[in-house]
């Protein structure tokens, strides 16, 4: 007799099925303490925690890494010997893995040939298509690329043919690039305003530089002056052509100057090498002032800015150029695309339809294809990669984002959130780290790291849904819910910084009255010009201190503790306590480890690949020799200092035997600025774009500007920072400054006294003041996208 239905067992789930988690046990990645965490697969993950709580090293540093050290040991012996060599994470198990796609806001590349376009391959589609359809032909793809150069040349070739039996022919091979030859690509020139390097009715015996640190009785003015290659009592401007060439373009040339061997370099290779080549950020005020007057840079004028030859710009499709369609806002260009019909590149159209759409759907439609990457911010830079990845096929992957929403008004947010959920929806796993309550929201599971930042940090305070997290007593949880309130009284300005007519980029004839002596907050949607007006059009004056998320130049020998001049009062200290020199106490001088020569880690550079560091076996990682760690000061060793976080370095050199008031000065300004938690000697190329532009205004907080200009400094700061940011702007006017501050973060709106809203839309739907007053007209007026929001927020 057969069983019925009704008796029938559910059937067992198969046995593939049951791999529905990623688990983490015993993380102790960085300052991570033992974290054991079970992440369910095909769900949206937010990691919240303040900053440098352990959320990146859990996400990026263990998940992420990991799964990328695994696929790279499925390749063979031989093609691993070629790979870099990943350390396994600091972990005791790793279980339920997938491929990781990580989407981090480290900058585009910088190089002036990099453009938006490029990065994303809707270049390389457009070439092809005017090397098809444009009229009249000019060439193959290349024609069309700002990248490639045209080259000619011909010659002999021997051909053997055995038997002593050779053969000469002539070969030609040509080569159709669109490389401008003035600019070489990049579609602007720089030069150097020689007037402002040297007066040329002087000889060099008469001290004719204003260059900083070019001092007649310096070495520097030395070597040029006893070269033997000039007259020294010749004025300047009678040098022949060859004495001149020789003054500003010499190679390198050894001479010998009182029996001493040095090299001579002509003067405009010099001023490269030295100044010219650093991060304008990092320099003293007085080079830097002297590199904005001394160098111009202008719009090539033989290409017209647009990178490419005569006929690469001749040939057309329609009566639109490569460079007409590169210039054109993207939700232009796509619409120009559609009407496109030609059967015979029907796939490329598809393909290039698709990714510009990829663009406006993620809300970049407002940028062009010329843009260069490098001018791109950091949540641009992430959007820009996740292009990409909208449209793909693949399932079951893990998406690993780092704060999605920065650079995103309230009126955007949403828009990314529908796309992380969409990614989840085709069935990947999606990991954020996130601080936006408005993006922690949408998430399925939450992880929140703390209760505090760096050592005080690292171990996991909740795990759960997002009604479990508000109802914590966590610190986010705490904050979750923050709102704040509208200013009762607002400050009076004590004058006004006038703008006139600005046109950068999508900026329409715009005319503004700046407040001096207050809180002012430009905002906007993404692309509405904020940017253009605040760092393009206000005068660079002295006394302006733009302080930006550019990234900080500088190796991985460069940390906090050196970008701040912090390192210089802490090695004089650690000197006169010990009676030696203070070169000893520089990782980068005397006192380095000499295996590692100073970098703590022994770095293998792999050309096309990702390099890979391994801690120093001779030091341990502590850069410096083990003579140079047996000196101390207030019972430390240098290591032991620089490894210490900002809030224990400012206790350390405020009281006892350590107190060095120098050093307290710069500690104290970064601890105002939210960055108690790094450590003196973390490497720059760690931090992320808000934690430099603090450390940038830190140092400048120091400075006796009048005017400061900050760009979202808001980037990532946990809820319950932005409160010590608010007291920290309120102490910058208060002490007689005018702060204008790029902001979508609505606490920091509420908390202005004056604000300058651009719209209404992004791009050529931008551009113009929309609205100009206190928070409170603005709420009261609702009659902008940011005058929606705010109200919302504030509970109006």
């Amino acid at each position: 007799m057969t069983s019925t239905g009704k008796n029938k067992r559910p059937a067992e789930p198969h046995a593939a099925d049951r791999h529905d988690l990623i688990r983490v046990h015993g993380a102790r990645e960085n300052n991570l303490k033992d974290v054991s965490v079970e992440l369910p697969k095909r769900r949206l993950t937010v990691f919240t925690g303040v900053s440098g709580s352990g959320k990146s090293s859990l996400v990026f540093d263990t998940i992420a890494a990991e799964s990328q050290r695994m696929i790279n040991e499925t390749y063979s012996a031989f093609l691993q010997g070629f790979m870099p060599t990943l350390a396994r994470p600091e972990v005791d198990v790793l279980d339920g893995l997938t491929t990781a796609i990580t989407v981090d806001q480290q900058r585009m590349g910088s190089d002036p040939r990099s453009t938006v376009g490029t990065a994303t391959d809707a270049n390389a589609m457009l070439r092809i298509l005017f090397s098809r359809l444009g009229k009249p032909y000019f060439g193959p793809p290349s024609a069309f690329s700002f990248n490639t150069a045209s080259v000619t040349a011909s010659g002999g070739m021997t051909v053997d043919r055995g038997a002593d039996k050779t053969k000469t022919e002539k070969v030609t091979f040509s080569r159709t690039g669109g490389m401008c030859t003035h600019c070489e690509g990049r579609g602007t020139v720089s030069d150097i305003d020689l007037t402002q390097l040297y007066d040329d009715s002087k000889s060099l015996s008469q001290d004719p530089f204003t260059i900083p640190t070019y001092t007649g009785g310096g070495w520097v003015v030395r070597v040029i002056a006893e070269s033997g290659f000039f007259d020294p009592d010749k004025p300047i401007r009678k040098y022949t052509k060859k004495e001149r060439h020789d003054f500003l373009y010499r190679e390198p040339t050894k001479v010998k100057i009182n029996g001493i061997n040095l090299t001579y370099e002509g003067l405009i290779p010099k001023l490269q090498k030295s100044m010219l080549n650093k991060d304008r950020e990092a320099m003293q005020p007085h080079i830097r002032a002297f590199v904005d007057r001394a160098v111009t840079f202008a719009t090539c004028p033989e290409c017209d800015g647009t990178r490419l030859t005569a006929g690469a710009r001749s040939s057309k499709i329609g009566k639109v150029s490569i460079a007409d369609a590169c210039a054109m806002e993207i939700r232009d260009l796509a619409e120009w695309v559609r009407g496109l019909d030609e059967p015979s590149v029907a796939p490329l159209l598809t393909a290039l339809r698709h990714t510009l759409d990829s663009f406006v759907e993620i809300g970049l439609g407002y940028l062009s294809l010329d843009r260069a990457s490098g001018t791109l911010s950091g949540g641009e830079a992430q959007r820009v990669k996740m292009i990409r990845h909208l449209g793909s096929s693949l399932t079951d992957v893990t998406y690993v984002f780092d704060e999605p929403t920065i650079g995103l008004h309230p009126h955007d947010i949403q828009r990314m959130n529908n796309l992380l959920l969409r990614l989840r929806d085709k069935g990947n796993t999606v990991l954020v780290v996130e601080h936006k309550p408005e993006a922690i929201a949408i998430a399925d599971h939450v992880v929140d790291l703390g209760p505090g930042a760096g050592t005080r940090g690292g171990t996991v305070c909740y795990e759960g849904t997002v009604e479990g997290l508000r109802a914590s007593d966590t610190v986010t949880g705490r904050h979750l819910d923050d709102r704040v309130s509208l200013k009762q009284t607002v400050r009076e300005p004590t004058g006004k910084l006038p703008i006139r007519g600005a046109t950068a980029n999508n900026l329409r004839n715009v005319g503004v009255d700046i407040p001096l002596g207050v809180l002012t907050v430009v905002t906007g949607v993404a692309g509405s010009g904020k940017s253009s007006l605040v760092h393009g059009s206000i005068p660079a004056e002295e006394g302006v201190v733009a302080v930006d998320q550019t990234p900080i130049r500088g190796s991985r020998r460069s940390n906090p503790a050196t970008y701040t001049g912090l390192l210089d009062p802490i090695r004089k200290a650690f000197a006169k306590a010990n009676g030696v020199k203070p070169a000893l106490f520089s990782a980068n001088s005397e006192g380095a480890c000499p295996t590692c020569n100073g970098a703590g880690v022994v770095f293998t550079d792999l050309g096309m690949m990702a390099g890979v560091s391994t801690t120093c076996e001779d030091c341990e990682g502590k850069r410096f020799q083990a003579s140079v760690l047996e000196y101390r000061f207030g019972g430390r060793d240098i290591s032991e200092v620089l490894a210490m976080p900002v809030s224990e370095a400012e206790k350390f050199f405020g009281e006892g035997e350590a107190r060095t008031p120098a050093a307290h000065r710069i500690v104290e300004r970064l601890a105002d600025v939210g960055l108690g938690y790094l450590t003196l000697g973390q490497p720059l190329t760690t931090l992320s774009g808000g934690e430099r532009q603090r450390l940038k205004l830190a140092t400048h907080m120091g400075d006796k500007g009048g005017v400061y200009v900050l760009d979202e400094p808001t980037t990532g700061l946990h809820l319950a920072d932005v409160q010590q940011l608010l007291g920290l702007l309120d102490r910058l006017v208060d002490s007689g400054k005018t702060v204008i501050v790029i902001e979508h973060h609505q606490a920091v709106m509420a908390h202005a006294d004056w604000i300058i809203d651009l719209g209404p839309g992004a791009g050529h739907d931008g551009g113009r003041i929309v609205f100009e007053g206190t928070p409170a007209d603005l709420v009261a007026a609702r009659s902008t996208l940011t005058g929606e929001h705010l109200a919302e927020y504030v509970g109006a």
